[in-house]
């Protein structure tokens, strides 16, 4: 055959509940090569970001052939920097080959760390936009959100994998799980979330998901402000999303268990929470900056309007 499934997993917690557990692979190709969730999560995230760029390029006027090139280098530069910052971090327990550390994410190991795209893809935009002669703040207006879609789908490989997870619930299964159900959660969620870790198997906090979620939020309000108030300016999505992911990872952080960390003057800190605290003293100064010496001042619905009484006169002639 050509496709064989990988399926699931049939499980009791310690508590004697029955669980399902979904396997890491979710298909065979040929019963050679197995395709695992954590990839077809990233790359459904990416074409779903690509799509709704298109579909923003074409309101704002944005060249759509320079938008094609941009998406398909932004998003390769984007994993390899995503890749490579994790390496660097996790270096020591990594046991990385050259070969690994360029292609250990697609498989079962996962291994990308959202901060290495954003520092490159915002670098590779920035020369993008000023060697093609592009709108920088309209490029960043469909970037921003892009990301924003791309994690909210790239945390559910996280969910498949039973990684980037939180501590224990509570300090019984039981309790753990009755934690879950009173959120009303899936029961395949919950029970995804029995993890066996430093020899301890239990419910842990679903980090994925409070991830997913607030990035989700965070599309929605960049998605209606944009929409309805005449006070958001062009590219002010590229600071939102420095301090609203900011924010958010800085807070969830704080519950993972497999933090990427560094050592200076002899204290121990994690990565992604410093790295969130410069994202979001960087866009708040930004945006006051661009509010104090009006920079770009011009509104997201008055660029739209502009474009569309252009592509209605166009229709006329």
């Amino acid at each position: 055959m050509f496709l064989t499934g990988c399926g699931v997993r049939k499980s009791v917690d310690s508590a004697g509940n029955e669980i399902t557990i979904i396997e890491r692979e979710a298909f065979s190709l040929f019963g050679w090569r197995n395709v695992y969730w954590y990839a077809i999560m990233i790359i459904t995230g990416l074409t779903l970001a690509f799509l709704f760029g298109l579909y923003i390029a074409g309101k704002i006027g944005f060249d759509k052939n320079a938008l094609y090139d941009g998406i398909i280098f932004g998003a390769l530069l984007g994993i390899l920097g995503a890749r490579l910052w994790y390496v660097a971090f996790a270096w020591d327990e990594g046991n990385f080959t050259f070969a690994k550390i360029f292609t250990g994410f697609l498989d079962e190991e996962g291994g990308l760390a959202i901060h290495g795209a954003v520092f490159a893809a915002g670098i590779f935009a920035y020369f993008f936009a000023k060697k093609r002669k592009l709108d920088i703040y309209k490029l960043g207006e469909m970037f921003a959100p892009g990301f924003l879609i791309g994690q909210v789908f790239g945390r559910w490989g996280n969910f498949f994998n039973q990684e980037a997870h939180g501590g224990p619930i509570a300090s019984t299964v039981a309790e753990g799980r009755a934690f879950l159900e009173r959120l009303h959660l899936p029961r395949f969620i919950i029970d995804q979330m029995y993890i066996r870790e430093n020899g301890v198997t239990t419910y842990m906090h679903p980090t994925f998901l409070y991830e997913s979620l607030w990035n989700f939020v965070g599309l929605m309000i960049i998605i209606i402000v944009r929409r309805f108030s005449k006070k958001y300016w062009m590219g002010d999505a590229v600071l939102f999303y420095l301090v609203w992911y900011g924010a958010g990872r800085f807070m969830i952080e704080s519950i993972r268990t497999d933090a990427l960390t560094f050592k200076l003057f002899g204290m121990t800190f994690r990565t992604a929470q410093v790295v969130s605290v410069i994202m979001m003293i960087a866009g708040l100064t930004l945006f006051i900056l661009r509010r104090v010496f009006k920079i770009y001042p011009r509104s997201y619905i008055e660029i739209v309007n502009e474009v569309k009484a252009q592509k209605q006169a166009a229709a006329q002639n």
